[in-house]
């Protein structure tokens, strides 16, 4: 079942406004927008039995601005809509406000996914190639498995820009390859939500690997190094002041202190770990803060992707 993502046709002024309220549910996730305000990401129930995954202004019931994030199927299981949201709160600091276009009444009418159903021949999911900073291709697609009776969706590292398959990888890998989590979340997100429930083609591994990506608190460091090397270059600070700031001291012979350098260039990804072959993309959220807050001077929101 291919997925595609339907095109919005411009619509009058009046057609934006507030949809009638439905029933208020529980919210699934919160956040803060640009301007201070509180927003919540919540489930309303569509037609057909659908849900609407909407992102609107949390103020104990106002229905003002708002947004569409996405609209599932019947058929989709109740923690799409959490994964989702969980998805889109976590890209804010990386997209232009708004996120999401207005929510509109004729939301509340259409059924998504309507039409003729699958042929067998479409189970498939359309995903772009993506490629890393040495030219390495990973592609979203069916990978089989002699244990398994149907195919799974998963991320597939290619051995160049043809169909071989060096190695399936996970979701996490090939963020971690471009050291940028976007586009290969919101791709692996609009898959599972896409493929949920058909029976020729599984997204279960893909789903999981989001879910532990989610609830993950080792971060990328790509912007805290930027950060960290910009300071160095246009501030004068050194590694080794911000190490020290980090209360991370080493002591010469003579008992001189200066900053343990070699740990923070390992928590940049600038050095390799004892023993690894390559530096890390990855850091722990909480060094991240240390590094960010004493180091820097910044709060850890400034220096994480």
């Amino acid at each position: 079942m291919s997925m595609t993502l339907p095109a919005h046709r411009p619509v009058p002024a009046s057609a934006l406004a507030p949809a009638p309220r439905a029933r208020r549910r529980s919210a699934l996730s919160r956040y803060s927008d640009p301007d201070g305000r509180s927003r919540e990401v919540v489930a309303l129930p569509g037609p057909a039995g659908s849900t609407l995954v909407v992102d609107r202004v949390d103020v104990g019931g106002d229905d003002a601005d708002e947004r569409l994030v996405a609209h599932l199927g019947a058929d989709e299981p109740s923690s799409n809509a959490a994964l989702i949201a969980a998805a889109y709160v976590a890209d804010r600091h990386c997209r232009p406000w708004p996120l999401a276009r207005r929510l509109r009444a004729d939301d509340l009418e259409h059924v998504p996914f309507a039409g003729a159903p699958p042929r067998a021949e479409d189970a498939a999911f359309a995903a772009p190639r993506l490629r890393d900073r040495t030219d390495t291709v990973y592609e979203l697609a069916p990978a089989g498995s002699p244990t398994k009776t149907i195919p799974e969706l998963r991320w597939q590292r290619l051995a160049g820009d043809g169909p071989e398959v060096s190695a399936v990888v996970s979701v996490r890998d090939v963020i971690g390859a471009l050291e940028d989590y976007e586009p290969a979340r919101s791709l692996s997100v609009q898959a599972v939500a896409a493929l949920e429930g058909d029976e020729r083609l599984s997204v279960a591994a893909l789903r999981a690997e989001l879910q532990r990506l989610a609830g993950s608190r080792i971060v990328l460091n790509r912007r805290l190094r930027e950060v960290v090397l910009a300071a160095v270059a246009r501030e004068g600070v050194s590694m080794s002041e911000i190490a020290l700031r980090c209360e991370r001291v080493k002591r010469d012979a003579r008992g001189n202190e200066s900053g343990e350098t070699s740990w923070l260039a390992r928590r940049l990804g600038l050095q390799a770990e004892g023993g690894e072959a390559s530096a890390t993309p990855w850091i722990h959220s909480d060094v991240l803060a240390l590094i960010a807050r004493r180091g820097l001077g910044l709060c850890p929101l400034e220096v994480e992707l």
